[in-house]
C-alpha cells in the first residue's frame, strides 16, 4: 500500500475580511496537519473572499490578498504540508482567479483559472481573464513583499501540474468541473493522480447531486483522488455557499462535509492508498489515449505526501477508508436549514440585535418566521455542542457580557431574545388571521405585539381628502378600480413604515440598546407575477423566502409542522391565502390571491421555470404548454394563461428592480439585481407575439375533448 492523507476545507470566508479570512486559512491548515495530511485544498478566492464582485477591479484587493498570502507563506502552520490557497493575482496587467500552490514557504506554482462562470448568478469575465494557453506558463515577476519572505524573483504561472517523489497533482477551479471538456480529464490521461478543485458553489434547491455525481463519474472514468473544497455561509451577497466538500475516489465518494452548519472551519481529511489509482488506470483503452495526450508541464516538490515513508504493508492503521453514501436533504430540510444558516451569518455579522417580520397570519410570513425559528434551533445546537463563535455572537447580540455564562441552548429563550413580530391589522383584518399570528409568536418563543393600524390609514386618506375634497371608497361600496387600489396600498405601504419604527424602537422599550433588521415574506412567484405593493411591507432588509416557490413552502410548512412540533402550522395550511386588504360586502367571499392573481402558484411556477430556466418568450411557452397541459386544456384555454401570465409580467417588471434582497434558492427568480438580467419596460400587449399564438390555437385540434383525454374522463 502506498498511503497519502489528504484535506480539503470548507471557511466561512466574508468579501474583503482579509483579517478573519487569514485566520479561518490558517485554521484549516493548522487542523490539517494535525490529522496528518500532507496536501490541504480550499475554497475558491479564499484570501479575499468570492464575492468582492467590483471590488476585484481594485488594486487594493490585489495588494491585501499577497499580505495575506505572505503570512501564510511565514507562517509555522503552512510548513511540511503542501497548500493549495485561492486569491486573484495580476500578471501583465490582466487580472486572473488563480490557485497558488505553496510549500515549506516557497511559491511551487500559480495557475490561472481557464474556464469561467458566467452565468446566473456569476460574472466572473467582467473581473477576470480566463487563461487560454493550454499547456503552457510564463514566468510571473512577484511583488517585492513576497520576494523578501520566498527568496523568489519569479514563479511559474499558467497550465501546469505539480509532481512530488511519489505522486503528480493536477488544479482544476470550480466550473472548470462542469464544462464539457474539463481539465481534469486531459491531465488525468497524462499521469496525474490528485485533482483539487477549489469552489464558491451556491445552494440552489435540489442542487447537490449534480455537483456530486459529477465529481464521482470523472473519477469512476478516469480513475484518480479527487478533493473539492467549497465556501460555506454567506459572505456579504445574495448566496449562501453549502459546503458538502468532498473528497472521492474511482467513483466513490469517502468523506463529506456538512451541507449546512455554523462552523467557521471544517476540515475533511481521509488516507487513501496510490496504488488504488494505479490499479484502477490499467484499461487498455485509458492507456492508448494516455499514450496520444499531449504532456504538461511539471513543477517539481521536494516532498512525498505519503510523509516519506513509502510503500507501506500490514499496518494495522493503513486500512483503506470505506465509501460515503451521500444523503441528499429533502427540497424541504432545504428550506429549513439553507435560509437559516445565511440569516444566522447575516445577523452576526452586521453586528445589529435581531429580526422583525410583520405577521400577518398567512403562509408566507409564517414561513419566514418559522426558518428564523429553524436558525434559532441551529444556533442553540451549536451552543449545547460548544460553538466558541455561536456562543460569543449569542452573547453579543443578546448584551450578555463575553465572559457571562449565558448559553444560547434554549432555542425558544434565545428566539424571545433577537426575534420580533407584529400583527398589524386594520378593519378588513379577521379575527382568525390575528389570532394564528399570536399562536404562531407564541409557539416559536418570539416576542410579539398585536395592534391596529386604522388611525393611521384614516389619517393619510384624511390628508388626501383634505386637498381635494374627494373621499376614495373601496369598490364594494361603489368606489373605482383606481380608489380600490389606492386604498389598498395605503394600508400595504403604512405597514413597511410602521413596520421600519418598531423595528428601530422595539428594543429599546424593552430596555436593551440596538436595531433589528426588517425580513420580508414575498415569495418568488409573487415577484414574478407582480402581486406585490411596491414599498409595502414586502420592502425589507433582506429576506429569507424570496427565492422559494408558494408550492415549496407549503410542503416546508408541513415538514416543519411534524418536525418541529408546531401544531399552530396546520392552521396555516388549510387557510385561503389572502391580502384581506378589501372590505367584505353583501355576497362577497374571501379576498383569494389565486382569484385575483388570475392564475395558480402551481401554474405560476411552471411558467417561471419555462421564462428563465428554459429560455422560452411566450411563443415557445405557449408551444410547451400545448404538449404538457394538451390533454386537459384547450390550446385557446392554454393561449388565455400564457398571454394573461406574459401580460401581468411585463406590467410587473419594473417592480423587480426594488425586491428586496434575497436569499437564492430558485433556479427561475425574477431577481433583477444580477441572475435575472431582463428590461423592465416591456411591450406588455405584445402584439406580434400573441398574433402567432392566437393563430395557432385556431389551428390546433383540441386534444381535451377527444376520448381518453383527461378533460373528457373528468366529465
Amino acid at each position: 500500500m502506498h498511503l497519502v492523507t489528504v484535506a480539503t476545507c470548507q471557511l466561512r470566508q466574508w468579501a474583503l475580511d482579509f483579517t478573519g479570512n487569514c485566520e479561518r486559512i490558517l485554521a484549516s491548515i493548522a487542523i490539517a496537519k494535525a490529522r496528518g495530511a500532507t496536501l490541504r485544498v480550499g475554497p475558491e478566492l479564499e484570501v479575499p473572499g468570492y464575492g468582492c464582485l467590483d471590488h476585484f477591479l481594485e488594486g487594493d484587493i490585489i495588494l491585501h490578498s499577497w499580505e495575506v498570502l505572505g503570512q501564510i507563506l511565514q507562517s509555522p502552520d503552512a510548513q511540511g504540508i503542501v497548500c493549495d490557497i485561492g486569491m486573484p493575482i495580476t500578471h501583465k496587467n490582466s487580472n486572473y482567479n488563480c490557485r497558488v500552490i505553496i510549500y515549506n514557504g516557497k511559491i511551487v506554482l500559480i495557475r490561472p483559472k481557464m474556464w469561467m462562470a458566467n452565468d446566473g448568478n456569476y460574472r466572473e469575465l467582467r473581473h477576470f481573464t480566463p487563461w487560454d494557453k493550454h499547456r503552457q506558463t510564463e514566468k510571473h515577476s512577484l511583488p517585492g513583499i513576497i520576494r523578501k519572505i520566498t527568496g523568489q524573483t519569479h514563479v511559474p504561472f499558467g497550465d501546469a501540474v505539480v509532481t512530488t517523489e511519489d505522486t503528480v497533482i493536477g488544479v482544476e477551479t470550480c466550473e472548470e468541473l462542469f464544462t464539457p471538456n474539463s481539465p481534469h480529464i486531459a491531465m488525468g490521461l497524462d499521469g496525474v493522480e490528485i485533482f483539487t478543485n477549489s469552489s464558491a458553489s451556491h445552494h440552489e434547491l435540489r442542487k447537490l447531486n449534480r455537483r456530486v455525481e459529477l465529481i464521482k463519474e470523472a473519477t469512476m472514468k478516469l480513475g484518480g483522488i479527487y478533493l473539492y473544497a467549497n465556501q460555506q455561509g454567506c459572505d456579504g451577497d445574495r448566496l449562501y455557499y453549502d459546503g458538502a466538500s468532498l473528497i472521492a475516489l474511482n467513483g466513490q465518494i469517502l468523506a463529506r462535509g456538512s451541507q449546512f452548519s455554523l462552523n467557521e472551519v471544517e476540515v475533511v481529511t481521509a488516507t487513501i492508498d496510490l496504488e488504488a489509482v494505479r490499479a484502477h488506470r490499467t484499461g487498455s483503452s485509458r492507456r492508448m489515449q494516455a499514450a496520444q495526450t499531449e504532456p504538461f508541464e511539471r513543477y517539481y516538490v521536494d516532498t512525498r505526501l505519503d510523509g516519506g515513508q513509502g510503500l507501506r504493508i500490514g499496518e494495522e492503521e493503513t486500512k483503506a477508508p470505506g465509501k460515503v453514501d451521500i444523503v441528499y436533504h429533502t427540497p424541504e430540510e432545504e428550506i429549513a436549514l439553507g435560509p437559516a444558516c445565511w440569516l444566522w451569518d447575516y445577523l452576526r455579522r452586521s453586528k445589529t440585535q435581531g429580526y422583525f417580520v410583520p405577521l400577518s397570519g398567512g403562509i408566507d410570513s409564517c414561513a419566514t418566521a418559522v426558518i428564523v425559528h429553524s436558525m434559532c434551533r441551529l444556533v442553540a445546537k451549536a451552543a449545547a455542542e460548544g460553538n466558541k463563535q455561536v456562543i460569543a455572537d449569542a452573547r453579543r447580540m443578546t448584551g450578555e457580557p463575553e465572559d457571562s455564562a449565558y448559553l444560547p441552548t434554549d432555542a425558544k429563550e434565545f428566539c424571545n431574545r433577537i426575534f420580533h413580530t407584529c400583527y398589524m391589522g386594520t378593519q378588513n383584518s379577521s379575527a382568525e388571521t390575528r389570532k394564528r399570528a399570536k399562536d404562531l409568536a407564541e409557539a416559536i418563543g418570539a416576542y410579539h405585539v398585536d395592534l391596529n393600524m386604522d388611525t393611521a390609514v384614516a389619517a393619510v386618506t384624511g390628508i388626501f381628502s383634505m386637498f381635494t375634497g374627494k373621499t376614495p371608497q373601496f369598490k364594494v361600496h361603489g368606489g373605482s378600480n383606481a380608489e380600490n387600489l389606492a386604498l389598498q396600498n395605503i394600508q400595504a405601504r403604512l405597514r413597511m413604515v410602521i413596520g421600519y419604527t418598531f423595528a428601530q424602537l422595539l428594543p429599546w422599550a424593552r430596555g436593551k440598546v440596538g436595531g433589528l433588521l426588517v425580513l420580508g415574506s414575498a415569495n418568488v412567484d409573487e415577484s414574478l407575477r407582480g402581486y406585490l405593493t411596491k414599498y409595502d411591507c414586502s420592502s425589507a432588509d433582506v429576506n429569507p423566502i424570496g427565492g422559494i416557490s408558494k408550492t415549496d413552502l407549503k410542503r416546508f410548512i408541513a415538514y416543519a409542522q411534524k418536525e418541529f412540533d408546531l401544531p399552530i402550522l396546520a392552521s396555516f395550511l388549510d387557510a385561503v391565502p389572502s391580502a384581506e386588504l378589501i372590505p367584505l360586502g353583501e355576497g362577497t367571499t374571501v379576498q383569494s390571491d389565486e382569484v385575483e392573481m388570475g392564475m395558480t402558484y402551481d401554474e405560476l411556477s411552471v411558467f417561471g421555470r419555462l421564462r428563465k430556466v428554459e429560455k422560452c418568450g411566450p411563443f415557445s411557452m405557449f408551444g410547451k404548454l400545448v404538449q404538457e397541459w394538451g390533454t386537459f386544456l384547450s390550446p385557446t384555454e392554454i393561449a388565455d394563461k400564457v398571454k394573461h401570465f406574459w401580460f401581468t409580467h411585463a406590467i410587473n417588471r419594473h417592480k423587480m428592480t426594488t425586491l428586496t434582497p434575497s436569499v437564492h434558492m430558485e433556479s427561475y427568480s425574477p431577481e433583477d439585481n444580477r441572475f435575472d438580467m431582463r428590461p423592465f419596460l416591456y411591450p406588455s400587449r405584445f402584439d406580434h407575439q400573441f398574433a402567432k399564438i392566437d393563430a395557432l390555437a385556431a389551428a390546433l385540434p383540441n386534444r381535451a375533448t377527444q376520448p381518453g383525454s383527461d378533460k373528457a374522463k373528468v366529465d
